[in-house]
């Protein structure tokens, strides 16, 4: 790859406009500085493997010893094993769950084997297209969950003013258009506590599609955390240390298969997060606008469709319940459910004997009511 062009070509309806070399500022110095800054970056994310698995999407993952994964990176947790993981909650049934088939690496009975993690090696090119290294992997500085500023809307149910000790939720998986680079659409759980301040608390898991921090527009299993409003601390998946993995069949950030169709088959996953303590717990689909002041993105959120259609056609989360003080599923108390901006995207509640409390969300942005 070159460190810089002495002249470059823009193409403008359709006629090649000849920008003159001395228009352009050339920095080699600093383009090569960038790029030992993300080579370096590069070896301190990819450990070392005792496998590669090369995935039909393109991936490469690598099986990596336990120990060695980034987390233990930390200053708290360097030179420490993985712990047990807690007693899962009364009422969790792990019958049904696919763990091994339903991301696109293990399609062909590739696996790793047990005291490894499977990692989504991240490559030069993953990092170029975020604005900076230190700021890959990472959502926006004073991105808050209480407002739309900065682009991000929601459509969302959500439970607050009690201890919750986790949440469980089935959501149909779908692969939305995303209108640019710049913009993503994710469906996920987010366990909250503290403020919506400095102090905001939260871990995160479901699926997204990032062309940004992916490269495609598969739709990908994901995981987030920050313990300070997405300021200094957190990352998406195992981007940075703190994080410790500890299933040896499931890759995060690996992509999903098979997705929902339109009228057609649904395919669904259950994520359960737990051993939380939390003050409020949402669930639901967000997306980020970013459309000049005025216009709004054709960005879709989960199938691209409205609530009213229903199954088949919008996107749900269904059978929803949080963890109680001790350690059971429970049904979620007084689930209320808000959409930012309804006529781009919406949310209808309900509940049922088969599905329990549920919802259907989503919408396909811009459109005659949401120019």
């Amino acid at each position: 790859m070159p460190l810089f062009r002495s002249m470059q070509y823009n193409e403008t309806n359709g006629n090649r406009v000849n920008l003159s070399p001395r228009n352009q500022t050339l920095r080699p110095l600093e383009e090569l500085n960038k790029l030992k800054a993300i080579n370096q970056h590069l070896r301190k994310i990819n450990k070392p493997s005792i496998k590669t698995i090369h995935s039909p999407d393109g991936d490469i993952i690598d099986c990596v010893l336990l120990h060695h994964q980034p987390a233990f990176d930390h200053p708290r947790l360097r030179g420490q094993k993985p712990l047990d993981p807690p007693e899962r909650p009364g009422g969790h049934n792990r019958r049904g769950l696919r763990p091994k088939s339903f991301q696109l690496w293990g399609m062909e009975g590739e696996t790793c084997s047990e005291g490894t993690v499977p990692i989504r090696r991240t490559k030069e090119e993953d990092i170029l297209r975020a604005n900076s290294v230190s700021s890959f992997g990472k959502k926006l500085r004073h991105y808050r969950r209480d407002t739309s500023s900065n682009g991000h809307e929601h459509a969302v149910g959500y439970v607050s003013g009690e201890k919750y000790y986790g949440a469980k939720a089935s959501i149909n998986v779908w692969a939305p258009q995303v209108q640019n680079q710049y913009e993503f659409s994710l469906s996920q759980i987010w366990i909250i506590s503290g403020s919506f301040g400095n102090d905001l608390n939260t871990i995160e898991a479901g699926w997204q599609v990032s062309p940004e921090l992916y490269g495609d527009n598969y739709p990908r299993f994901f995981t987030y955390w920050t313990n300070d409003a997405y300021q200094a601390t957190g990352c998406y998946n195992l981007l940075c240390s703190g994080f410790v993995q500890t299933n040896s069949e499931i890759a995060i950030g690996a992509a999903i298969s098979p997705s929902s169709s339109y009228k057609g088959g649904q395919f669904d996953i259950t994520l359960l997060i737990w051993k939380e303590h939390a003050s409020m717990v949402q669930y639901g689909g967000e997306i980020v606008n970013s459309s000049p002041f005025g216009a709004h993105t054709s960005t879709q959120m989960g199938s691209g469709h409205f609530a009213e259609e229903g199954f088949t056609k919008s996107s749900y989360f269904r059978n929803i319940q949080v963890v109680d003080w001790d350690n059971n599923l429970v049904p979620s108390p007084n689930l209320r459910v808000l959409a930012d901006h309804p006529n781009c995207y919406d949310i209808q509640g309900g509940s049922n004997r088969a599905w329990g409390s549920y919802f259907y969300y989503g919408g396909p942005g811009k459109n005659p009511k949401c120019p």
